[in-house]
Formats: C-alpha cells, structure tokens, sequence
C-alpha cells in the first residue's frame, strides 16, 4: 500500500509536469514503471498474462469515460466517416505496416502481420487527452473521438486471429468475424445503455454517491456481456457510455467526475505495469526495427488509410493532413502486444520490444507537436480551457450546477460583455477571476482572455448555457448569427 501511494502520487505530480513541459503524461508513466523495474529500483515483475487482464480492464475504464464526456451531437455527423477509418482504415493501415516490415526489416509475413495489427489501432486515452488541450472544430475533434472508441474492437480481433500457431483463417473468414462481433457488440451496448439509462431516470437512489457507482456497473455489464456473447466487449462498452453520457441522467456531472478519476488511475497502473513488463537491457536490437516501422506506419501506413477512406466524404486535405498525425499511439498497442507474449507466439519478446519502442518515440514525437501542426494548417480554433467543471454538489437541493470556466489566451471570448455572451434564460456569470482578484460583474463587464468565470444555471439551462459559451469562445458575439449556433 505505501508503495502504491506513493506511486500514485508521484504519476499525480507528473499530470502536471507533462502539461507545463507539453511531453505526453504516458511517457512519464512509463517512465515510473521502468525506474522502478528491475533495471532500476530492482523490482522484477514479468506477469504478461496478469499484465493483459489489468490492461484490458483500465481500457474498459478509459473507454468508458471517454464515451461519457462525448457530445452526441458532434459525433453523429461524422458516424460514417470514423466508422469507415476505424475498420477499412485500420485493415488498410495493417497490410501497409506488415509490407514495410517484410520488406525493410525482414520479418517473416506472420510477424509483420501480427504487428501491423498490434500498432494500427489509435489509443482512446492519448486521443481524449490530446483533446483536452489542442483546440480543433467539433468535426474533427469529434471524428477522432469516434475512431479511437470504435478502431480498439476489429484490431483485437485481428491481433488475436494472428497470434495463433497455426495456419490463418482465410481473409472472408476474418472480415465476417470482425463484422459479426461488432454487430453483436453494438447491440449489446445499445440495449444496456437504453435499459440502464431508463432504469437510472425512474429509480429514485437514496444517495447521490450510488449513481457513478451504477453507471459503471453498466459499463462494465456492457463489455463483459458482448464478449460472453462473442461480440466487441470494447464496442459495447463504448456505445452504452455514449448512450448514459448523454441520457441527461441525475447527477451527471458526479457521473463524469467519478469516471475521471477512475481513468486517471487506470492509465496510471496500466501504463506503470507496462513499464515494469519492460527490460531496455534487451531492447537493444530493437531499436532500428521499431524506427523503421514506425515510420512506414506514421508517414505512410496512417495517411494512406486516411485518405483513401475519408477523401470519399470530401475533407478538405488540411483536415485530413491533421488526422493523418493526429493517429496517436498509445497504451493500447503495448496492451495488445502481450498476446503473443502470453500465448507463447515465437518471437514475442522481440515483438513487444519493437512495439514498446515504437510507442516512446512516435509519442513524443506527434503529441507535443500536434498543436503546432494544426495552427500551420489554420484549422484550429478558440477553446475553453481544460478546467471546464461543473460543481453539482453544492447545488443538489437547489436544482441547479455551477460551471467553472477558464477562458484560453486566444479565446474569442475577449473584449465580449457579458450581456453580449446571450446567455439562456436560468443562467447568469456571478463572478469574475481575473489577475488574482475575483469581483462581481455586470452586463457591461468587458471578458478578457484568461479570465476565469463562475456560472451559475438551472438544470434545464446547464446544457444549452455550456454550447453557448463554447460557440461565442470559437465565433466572437456573433456566433449565433453568423454560424447559426
């Protein structure tokens, strides 16, 4: 216990570390985990199959709050298009990062196959952080969103279907597997997230505490029962905490902070395990394999799939560029590639080192400059700072939510009044931080940018009141009529 303490409390301070230095919180984890595995501190742990199970169950906990803070509205117009990159993208991805290890590293068809499948899959936990931060319009933010919820469950499927000692399953055979387990895991998703959020509108809990507690039972019921039923249990977990996320259900804002903080600790274990999984005294001779490879996927494999499969719903290439770099690597790759580890798969030590070193360096490489590329491409806009919150405790017996929020350095938010931001009715900004000091304001109160507000709304006003704020942080005053917003 002392020692997971403190752990846990050093991975807390490097949140903050890896956002004032722009360096990937994951890298950091990782680095933890290295320092104090047997290359460092001495503690050897080489569990890969007790490695995967907890892997498995920190991405059910990842996807599940990923999917709770997904706005529906953004994401159901771009339902195609991900859903198009997350399955013919990442089959395209595969077969283009298996030719490049065949024929520039030398790897034997089966393991270029099986590593191709291993690190083609975006990691949800890299996305939604990296969205936390980088200011993008609801379309792209929201594709990314989708794909990296939906690209986990065909890529574990073919990570699996290739880990095997024996022959492989001919190529329909495959492609009927993987569209029959996301049919079953979309329906197992559907059906627990209508139930569960219909069940949680008309139970009355006799404590506040009980609902995050239920909604992820639900999520883990989601997942456990479409695996048991053969389908994508990623899929389904998905797909219901989109569905509870946005079912307008009591004490949602206590909902999405509990699921938070349970995907905070579970990137935080998962990644820390993968670093004591990890020898770099062996890893040596993977380096160059890992380099070349991960630049066939990063400059070739990533822009390809993009393209081929998104220029049919005509995005602009600047777009298009931006998602091409935007495909971040992640915990889910090293997860993955303790299958073959656990399954005894030759070579498999070789293979997870590859992995892991491609991961280190791609990340470090794409995330800190993402930003970068998409002020280069104009494409990126004014946001609400990270810290957007919505205390619900304070309020519960007055039937309304305070929102907290912190205005970006270029947020189109300054020089607005307040009595120009058109608030809804049941919503007012009660206070003003700035510099320091906190006052009082008034319709003629001129935002500047970095200002922090305290807005206090209704329950029925707490939605339409944050849509307003981001659509006048994006437009200027004029939001509404200039962009119909």
């Amino acid at each position: 216990m002392l020692e997971s303490s403190l752990v846990l409390l050093v991975a807390v301070v490097a949140v903050r570390v890896s956002t004032r230095s722009g360096l990937p919180s994951l890298l950091l984890y990782l680095g933890i985990g290295i320092l104090i595995g047997q290359n460092g501190l001495g503690v050897t742990f080489n569990n890969a199959e007790l490695t995967q199970v907890l892997g498995y169950a920190a991405l059910v906990v990842i996807l599940a709050e990923g999917g709770l803070k997904t706005n529906w509205r953004e994401i159901r117009p771009v339902l195609p298009p991900a859903t198009v990159l997350a399955t013919v993208g990442v089959g395209i991805s595969v077969f283009v990062t298996a030719a490049g290890a065949h024929w520039l590293v030398g790897l034997d068809w089966r393991m270029s196959l099986l590593l191709g499948a291993i690190v083609s899959s975006t990691d949800a936990a890299a996305v939604f952080s990296v969205l936390r931060t980088v200011p993008l319009p609801a379309r792209l933010s929201g594709l990314l969103e989708a794909e990296s919820g939906f690209n986990d469950a065909p890529v574990v499927i073919l990570v699996v279907a290739f880990a095997t000692t024996g022959p492989f399953d001919p190529w329909y055979v495959l492609v009927g597997t993987i569209i029959a387990e996301l049919a079953v895991g979309a329906a197992v998703g559907l059906a627990v997230g209508r139930l569960g959020a219909l069940g949680l509108r008309h139970v009355a809990l006799p404590s506040s505490g009980l609902y995050p507690i239920a909604v992820l039972a639900l999520t883990v019921l989601a997942y456990a029962g479409g695996a048991l039923l053969h389908g994508s249990g990623f899929l389904a977990v998905y797909v219901c905490a989109v569905l509870l996320g946005n079912a307008k259900l009591p004490h949602g804002p206590a909902v999405r902070g509990f699921a938070d903080g349970l995907a905070w600790i579970g990137q935080i274990g998962m990644f820390v395990l993968l670093g004591l999984l990890c020898t770099p005294d062996t890893m040596g001779s993977a380096v160059l394999p890992a380099l070349v490879i991960g630049l066939v996927l990063v400059l070739l494999a990533r822009p390809l799939s993009v393209v081929l499969t998104l220029t049919p719903f005509r995005l602009p290439w600047r777009e298009q560029a931006l998602l091409s770099w935007a495909g971040l690597r992640g915990a889910v790759p090293i997860v993955l590639a303790t299958i073959p580890l656990v399954a005894d798969v030759p070579l498999a030590q070789q293979e997870f080192n590859i992995v892991f070193i491609l991961v280190v360096v791609f990340t470090l490489v794409q995330g800190p400059t993402l930003p970068w590329l998409a002020k280069r491409l104009r494409i990126s806009q004014g946001a609400l700072g990270q810290d957007i919150g919505i205390e619900a405790a304070p309020l519960e017996h007055l039937h309304g939510h305070l929102l907290s929020v912190s205005l970006s350095p270029a947020s189109r938010i300054h020089g607005v009044e307040v009595g120009e931001l058109r608030l809804p009715a049941g919503a007012a900004v009660t206070l003003v931080v700035r510099e320091g000091s906190s006052f009082v304001p008034d319709k003629a109160t001129v935002l500047r940018a970095n200002d922090e507000l305290l807005v206090v709304t209704t329950d029925t006003a707490s939605e339409a009141t944050e849509r307003r704020l981001r659509a006048v942080d994006g437009g200027g005053k004029l939001a509404g009529w200039l962009y119909g917003r």
